[in-house]
């Protein structure tokens, strides 16, 4: 009974193991694609690429944000006038890219702006958009309803508030993207 118990309990493993690493590789490239303005967004999207093997895209506005007060205005009335701010730069590749990790701080209880421009000026069709966010205070949740509009025709997978960097791996593990 317990070499059965035993074989059985290796075969699962073998299952799950080749599950998650199947679905690594039917993912096909992988890109994490993230606006930050201080820092913290940045360092989720360097583990998430190390996580997944993924490609690093950063969003950077064609005109600065100025310092910290001055952006909160700034970023409060782009989200007011439903502003889209050009970016420089651009993902020449994209038709290459199936899954897109998409990486914002919460600004306003929503994506900033020229987040959304990042995601409107691409065809999602066919690929899966996971956001990842971080926050002072609001959840990734009040993000979702604008990041899904702007990435027509994209499947929105699982995405992580990730204010703690421990939180990424078992993230990443769980949605079967570790390389």
């Amino acid at each position: 009974m317990k070499k059965m118990f035993l074989l059985c309990a290796a075969i699962f493993a073998v299952f799950c193991t080749v599950g998650f690493s199947a679905r690594a590789e039917a993912a096909g490239k992988i890109l994490v694609a993230y606006f930050s303005y201080q820092g913290h967004t940045e360092r989720v999207a360097q583990e998430i690429a190390s996580q997944t093997g993924g490609d690093l895209f950063a969003i950077r506005p064609a005109t600065p944000y100025p310092g910290y007060d001055e952006c909160l205005d700034v970023a409060k009335a782009e989200k007011n006038n439903n502003a889209r701010p050009a970016i420089d730069g651009r993902v020449e590749n994209m038709a290459d890219y199936d899954v897109v990790f998409v990486g914002y701080p919460i600004w306003w209880y929503d994506a900033p702006m020229i987040v959304l421009t990042f995601l409107e000026g691409y065809d999602f069709s066919g690929k899966t958009v996971i956001p990842f966010a971080t926050s002072g205070g609001s959840p990734l949740s009040d993000s979702l309803d604008s990041v899904r509009a702007a990435a027509s025709g994209a499947t929105i997978g699982e995405g992580i508030l990730a204010n703690d960097i421990d939180d990424v791996a078992p993230w990443i593990a769980g949605l079967g993207y570790a390389k």
